[in-house]
């Protein structure tokens, strides 16, 4: 009959299971488009019109607290999806809006 382990001792699948190395380098970013009733395609959308678009206006449409709403900024508009994202203040409001990509302006062949 096999020898059992006490619940909480290391055996050799338990040391396996903990050790998992990081990726090497920085992840590429993904260029997956969102689906189209998402709230991430709602923000994406807002930030893409040419006038931007305010965190205030974000949390309306979605519920999202004004961290979350900033989190999304870092970790899914400019880290994950690779998008270039500015901020403008006029009027005493800051407006953020998505903009293209200098060589994606220049596509004339």
């Amino acid at each position: 009959m096999p020898k059992r382990s006490m619940p909480g001792s290391k055996t050799k699948g338990a040391a396996k299971r903990g050790t998992r190395q990081k990726a090497a380098g920085k992840q590429q970013p993904n260029n997956r488009p969102a689906r189209a009733n998402s709230k991430q395609a709602a923000v994406i959308a807002m930030l893409s019109q040419s006038d931007g678009t305010t965190i205030a206006a974000i949390m309306a449409a979605t519920a999202w607290q004004a961290r979350s709403v900033r989190g999304f900024f870092a970790g899914v508009i400019r880290k994950k999806l690779g998008m270039t994202l500015t901020s403008e203040k006029t009027d005493g409001e800051r407006r953020y809006r998505i903009v293209a990509p200098k060589n994606a302006a220049s596509t004339n062949t």
